[in-house]
């Protein structure tokens, strides 16, 4: 057990507890076919042949001698280029994040020093939230980080050189907090920031910031949500393939008009699926720009969203103390899995205990609890109500269960399409209503465990063990049994 938590003698400014998130610095994984890169077409986000182009760059702020009032205090360790150089290429790194506190760690170093810090940073006033790593610019002596704060502020961090450049600096493009933020699939320098006022931001790490406002060509993809009538349409305040792109952002969209809580790119990186607090459940294809599925929960908001490995399945846990399985082939609810005592605050699966027919997948919630659950596709099946359709609403005559494939070498299949009253593309969305218990497939976890004295923010699964994380801040690692045993 790891804790992350502020000491007293640290003083922490603010007593509003956020909740923390511990990521692992995994190996990268080879996967066949080329990645399908956001803006490709758009010669303008292009990079520029020549010298620049070669050299990777790196932020330019030092993080320790800088006298910006947005940092409070920096803590390096103090053997801290002894502790990388003796750093095993094979171990792991994990960055976590709790309240004004982010931290550095590496648990692949020996005991007491892997509970110490690499560096921790204190921030004067926002709250990091989120955080992610690039995978496809990481080396042996090069980390990418970006962050996500309260105060809306987005800061790009590269580890090993300790400097950092500052994004959305006073709000420039919003004024929202950053809920959630990841690199884009493919891309060394573009990243993908929810903000809580609903929007989806595009930015680039090595453009400048620019007072944004939304360019007047942007279009609704569909006119109504059959289930919230509050919210707002798909709208694109800004399209990748926009004229306008010497400064950030790269691209804008408002999808709702309540936070959005949690999103994931899909393993094929052509689709995004997107939850919020108003119990929806969006599936993007994000290079295209186009909203093509819109779920709702039982009830409640969505807190979490997760895909399969093979990108056929997608998780979401919420409020209404369930975690759902939805297929993206059958473009259906398949099954919803009680357990949880409380809210679900986040899914993932065991790539590990996965293959083409069987999934292990595990979420952890506010009961404190682990919980551990296995399906295959002959599992998923409907009870014997399940002779009854579910019913969507969508914008032309297409039969509902038009095939769409989610893998890393197909693209969805779409029939021809036809233009409604507005000139959108009316096959573009289908608007699912939800789904009767009673005709919906239920599983049972297959162990459910009271791990820590506190709410659960973060589970993840690795070769060896699974990682949990508190609100509370402490990081545990659970080694798995030996011999192949389960769990």
């Amino acid at each position: 057990t790891y804790s992350i938590k502020e000491s007293e003698k640290e003083s922490r400014s603010s007593t509003e507890t956020n909740s923390n998130d511990a990521t692992p610095q995994l190996p990268s994984s080879n996967t066949s076919g080329r990645t399908p890169v956001f803006g490709e077409d758009n010669i303008l986000l292009t990079p520029i042949a020549g010298k620049e182009s070669v050299k990777r760059k790196k932020p330019k702020t030092n993080l320790v001698k800088s006298n910006s009032q947005f940092i409070s205090r920096v803590i390096p360790h103090d053997s801290l280029n002894k502790r990388l150089q003796e750093h095993n290429p094979e171990g792991m790194f994990v960055f976590a994040n709790i309240d004004r506190a982010y931290q550095w760690l590496d648990l692949s170093s020996p005991t007491p020093a892997r509970a110490q810090p690499l560096m921790k940073i204190l921030f004067a006033k926002a709250h990091m939230l989120c955080h992610d790593i690039n995978s496809l610019t990481k080396g042996p002596n090069h980390i990418d980080v970006i962050m996500g704060a309260s105060t809306g502020d987005i800061v790009w961090f590269e580890a090993y050189s300790q400097k950092y450049v500052r994004m959305n600096k006073n709000n420039i493009i919003s004024t929202s907090a950053v809920s959630q933020i990841r690199w884009l699939p493919g891309s060394e320098n573009l990243f993908l920031a929810s903000h809580m006022d609903g929007c989806l931001i595009v930015y680039d790490k090595e453009r400048d910031d620019a007072a944004f406002i939304p360019e007047s060509n942007g279009a609704p993809t569909h006119s109504h949500n059959p289930f919230d009538h509050d919210l707002k349409p798909f709208h694109i305040n800004k399209s990748v393939n926009s004229k306008n792109q010497k400064a950030n952002p790269v691209a804008s969209w408002k999808i709702s008009n309540h936070h959005i809580t949690d999103f994931g790119f899909s393993p094929d990186s052509r689709h995004l699926a997107v939850v919020s607090e108003d119990g929806s459940l969006h599936i993007i294809n994000y290079l295209k720009e186009q909203l093509t599925d819109l779920y709702p929960s039982y009830y409640g908001a969505f807190n979490c969203v997760c895909w399969s490995p093979d990108g056929k399945y997608v998780l979401t846990g919420g409020q209404d103390d369930l975690v759902s399985i939805w297929s993206l082939a059958e473009r259906r609810i398949v099954a919803r899995c009680p357990g949880h005592h409380s809210w679900v605050t986040a899914v993932a699966f065991d790539p590990w205990r996965c293959d083409n027919r069987n999934y292990r997948f595990g979420s952890v919630g506010e009961d404190r609890r682990l919980l551990l659950w296995d399906f295959n596709i002959g599992m998923l099946r409907r009870p014997k109500a399940a002779s009854i359709r579910n019913r969507a609403s969508i914008s032309s005559n297409v039969p509902i269960g038009r095939n769409r494939t989610e893998s890393h070498a197909t693209n969805r299949l779409r029939s021809t399409s036809s233009l409604d009253d507005n000139g959108v593309d009316a096959d573009q969305l289908v608007e699912h209503e939800v789904e009767s218990r009673t005709v919906t497939a239920e599983l049972p976890p297959v162990m459910s465990k009271v791990i820590d004295e506190h709410p659960l923010s973060w589970v993840g699964f690795e070769a060896e063990c699974i990682i949990t994380a508190c609100v509370e801040g402490h990081v545990r690692v659970w080694k798995r049994p030996q011999d192949g045993l389960s769990p």
